[in-house]
């Protein structure tokens, strides 16, 4: 009754605040933000002093989970049950607390008299899941393996086990990673063949509730004091120094959040970026050491199909590492970082920069569980393929650092060629990924052997070619106005992708916000500043901690996959918005420049003192708002161009005073949730392609070779088989929303399709691996079959794809290092790299296919060599290995 009581209080004195203000400083349509408080629904946070925040927020999630809910079984944690899309459903309403599935019968869909029911489900229902596994278990009997729905075979040595994912938590839709849930794995402890688990569904999840309040506890005097006219700005500033104290581990290195140990490249650089560079050096640096091989080179960590160079986005660190030289000016940190930063981008050019596009190979930056931002048919393989915007935005500017730290070494030749190179990135961004009509950049280009362009934006690369000047004035004025925005925020995608629970798909990630917030700035759009700023503090000040994310839809915490409190660079985009943002500053070789911006909403006066600055501290004072300066003085003396040298000595006051000039109009693309269709299933007979209606489909565009070829209402479509024709096709709803392209289905005239088995031309391996083609396969490692040499015969002069099929059981599909790389040599002359990324744990049976490589050949002999050359060292460094059955080249026609 006293704590009921104490938050019937805090809401009067809410109100009470409400009156006094008149209007609140922020206001849209799901909350509120004052001076002191921050309303939403009936929640209420308010800072009751600069060093104590009070919330009565919890999570409704266990209170409105719907009855409703799907799933589907996995074996080996792929998704290989059903077609994508095709799940069991069921309505759990518990009796007596428990749920009770029937007898389900892997593969055969079970809809248990399904209906909608609205009904929610009871908080801690206890579900039995029985599953029907003796077909499966008939087919290891007789034919030793068991085939999926789309062919694929499971062999009996490869069964690891079998698991449940689903939409209802602690189920998860996550089929990579369902291996690391031994509760999501079922058994059959009595060897009938029937395999059992009991879940607790819509379980109070302790592990990440957030705390009611918070009080200051640690000294923080040492770092820059902020006192503004809002006493919850000021707190959640100071909660954000307090949690970056937290995050730093007693080896000196930065701990990603709460819940999360461990350094790791993209989010220790993304957050020395943001603040902790010239707040935290000695941390910086320690960390971002950490994060460099014994050979000098950047260490890509974590990514799809066994880090780099499926993954390519480690060189974030260059951008990092230079924003902790400009924050300090140490030359010998100059010098070292230089030599790794050209160490790893000398083996990015041999590896992962695509000539014909001029963009770089490789995994979206950051957003790296492929379900959740790709297509459900995407391998690997495929990914590596993909020419993504966040990620050629960090290779743009990581050029451009490489280039101005030689310039500073005196290493001259550096200058001229990467300044090339970075022109090149961004000329290929703007010729392949801008979008005219939607006026902000596409998500990426994906496909197989020719590109097609997805349509989605994509938060944090938008925000990144505003901030790196990749785009022009117009196009980041354009890119601000036009990228979707919800209520809570930017969402990192937009629109959603169907059948994915909210993690990088539906969710806004406070440090993306905060890159949206700088690139808003930049762009002189005061509304989107303002939203940024409000989704920032509504997050930190409701759950009273810097969480790493939250569903897009409704603004919590609960519902993403993971999630974390304290978060790195959660804490680091916060702190940013006071001093990047607010005061504006930006650090650079010659010195700190000024370019506050100050919202009309949040004007007054300000200050931030004792803000170190290489061998200077710093008083700042601020009056007024606007982005435009009418004065600003250093020690009583006017500032030449807002700008402190680098030189500096000493203890300085600063004053400024703003011109109170309003931005002017600016608008924002505020939308409301969405989701597109789900991509279509296409099937290829009797030269005719053929897929399922897609439901709430309108209509379907046909691509063929990367084009347009028709829109047609139909669900099929005629296709010859007489030269080589690369198809997808796309589902439009009402709205003229895209889906995802479905996966390219070749459609090629045999005679044009050539099969080369490596075991002809090397020993074969004596591995008993299955489901090879012909007498076997051949094993490629870092020490043996480092040069595979393949004569071939061509009759007719064209360009040929070419690609390998291969097998990599040495790790999971979505983490580890020992994605395996290889040259492929025509003729002496270097065509690219295929990669053979991770397929599994110890699934060496289970066989896919490499990227291909566009050659072109001419008729008569050719020396075909696939070798394993430096450049081609994995993360790992020591375990580069794949089987190789055989080599494949199709003329394209």
């Amino acid at each position: 009754m006293i704590i009921r009581f104490f938050f019937c209080m805090l809401v009067v004195a809410c109100v009470t605040a409400d009156a006094q203000q008149k209007e609140p400083v922020f206001k849209n349509e799901r909350y509120s933000l004052y001076a002191d408080c921050i309303k939403q629904d009936s929640y209420v946070a308010k800072a009751l002093s600069r060093t104590h925040i009070v919330s009565d927020y919890k999570s409704p999630a266990n209170q409105f989970q719907s009855a409703d809910m799907s799933f589907k079984f996995s074996i080996n944690g792929k998704d290989n049950e059903m077609l994508s899309g095709v799940d069991h459903h069921l309505a759990c309403v518990a009796t007596n607390g428990v749920y009770e599935t029937p007898l389900i019968k892997f593969g055969t869909t079970q809809y248990d008299g399904y209906v909608p029911s609205n009904a929610y489900m009871a908080p801690d229902t206890k579900l039995k899941v029985r599953l029907d596994m003796r077909d499966v278990l008939d087919a290891f009997a007789k034919n030793g393996y068991y085939k999926t729905f789309n062919g694929e075979k499971i062999y009996r040595e490869d069964f690891k086990g079998v698991y449940i994912a689903g939409s209802a938590a602690p189920l998860t839709w996550d089929f990579d990673n369902l291996v690391h849930y031994p509760h999501l794995q079922l058994h059959d402890e009595d060897k009938d063949g029937i395999y059992e688990t009991t879940l607790l569904l819509n379980a109070h999840d302790e592990k990440i509730e957030t705390a009611t309040s918070w009080t200051l506890t640690k000294n923080i005097d040492e770092f820059p004091q902020y006192q503004s006219p809002h006493v919850m700005a000021d707190a959640l500033y100071n909660l954000s120094l307090e949690e970056m104290l937290n995050a730093v581990e007693a080896d000196s290195t930065f701990r990603t959040g709460k819940e999360w140990a461990g350094v790791w490249t993209r989010d220790i650089s993304y957050s020395i970026i943001l603040s902790m560079a010239y707040l935290q050096p000695k941390v910086a640096y320690n960390s971002l050491m950490r994060k460099v091989s014994n050979k000098k080179k950047i260490i890509q960590d974590t990514g799809t199909g066994g880090a780099w160079p499926v993954s390519t986005d480690r060189m974030i660190w260059a951008i990092a590492a230079w924003e902790l030289y400009v924050a300090t000016g140490d030359a010998n940190w100059l010098k070292e970082a230089q030599q790794i930063i050209k160490n790893s981008i000398d083996d990015d050019l041999k590896n992962v920069y695509d000539n014909k596009t001029g963009l770089v190979k490789g995994e979206s930056s950051f957003l790296d569980w492929r379900e959740q931002t790709y297509p459900s048919w995407m391998q690997p393989a495929d990914i590596f393929e993909s020419k993504t915007l966040g990620t050629n935005a960090v290779h743009y500017k990581a050029n451009i650092v490489l280039s101005k730290m030689s310039e500073l070494t005196g290493d001259h030749a550096t200058v001229a060629k990467h300044k090339k190179i970075a022109e090149k990135i961004k000329a290929g961004i703007n010729t392949y990924l801008w979008q005219a009509d939607k006026k902000y950049y596409g998500q990426y280009l994906y496909g197989r052997n020719y590109n097609t362009l997805s349509t989605r934006s994509e938060a944090l690369g938008e925000a990144l070619c505003v901030l790196f000047d990749i785009a022009d004035n117009n196009k980041q004025k354009q890119i601000i106005e036009n990228t979707p925005q919800t209520a809570f925020g930017v969402p990192c995608i937009f629109p959603y992708i169907p059948n994915t629970p909210p993690y990088h798909n539906n969710a806004v990630w406070p440090f993306v916000q905060a890159y949206w917030m700088l690139a808003s700035a930049k762009a002189g759009n005061e509304k989107s500043v303002m939203e940024s700023i409000s989704s920032i503090y509504r997050a930190a000040a409701l759950f009273v901690t810097n969480k790493e994310n939250f569903v897009a839809d409704n603004g919590d915490f609960l519902g993403t996959q993971i999630n974390s409190s304290n978060m790195l660079w959660s804490l680091s985009g916060s702190i940013a918005l006071v001093h990047k943002v607010i005061f504006g500053l930006q650090f650079s070789e010659a010195g700190i420049l000024f370019k506050p911006f100050v919202p009309q909403a949040l004007k007054g006066n300000r200050r931030l003192a004792n803000f170190k600055y290489r061998n200077a501290i710093l008083n700042i004072e601020m009056s007024g708002y606007g982005n435009v300066i009418s004065s600003i003085k250093l020690d009583g003396k006017e500032l030449k161009d807002a700008k402190i040298p680098s030189n500096i000595f000493g203890v300085h006051q600063v004053k400024i005073v703003l011109a109170n000039k309003p931005f002017g109009n600016s608008s924002i693309n505020k939308v409301e949730s969405y989701t597109s269709l789900p991509a279509p299933v296409v099937k290829y007979n009797n030269e005719e392609l053929a897929w399922i209606p897609v439901k709430n489909a309108v209509g379907y565009n046909v691509i063929k070779n990367g084009k347009l070829l028709k829109s047609i209402a139909d669900t099929n479509v005629s296709a010859l088989s007489t030269g080589f024709g690369e198809y997808q096709v796309v589902a439009v709803d009402k709205n003229r929303v895209a889906s995802f392209a479905s996966e390219p289905v070749v459609v090629a005239a045999p005679e044009n399709v050539f099969v080369y088995e490596t075991e002809e031309f090397v020993n074969k391996s004596a591995y008993a691996y299955k489901d090879y083609s012909q007498d076997g396969f051949i094993e490629t490692s870092s020490t043996i079959n480092t040069k595979i040499e393949i004569p071939i015969q061509v009759n007719t002069t064209g360009n040929y794809f070419i690609d390998c099929r291969y097998a990599n059981g040495n790790g999971p599909v979505n983490t580890e290092n020992k994605c395996a790389v290889r040259t492929l040599v025509i003729d002496n002359n270097d065509k690219g790299i295929f990669v053979f990324p991770q397929r599994g744990k110890g699934e060496w049976s289970s066989w896919g296919y490499t990227n291909s490589l566009e050659v072109y050949l001419t008729k008569g002999a050719h020396k075909l060599v696939i070798e394993y050359k430096p450049a081609n060292e994995n993360m790992n460094m020591e375990v580069n290995q794949a089987m190789i059955d055989y080599i494949r080249l199709r003329l394209e026609i």
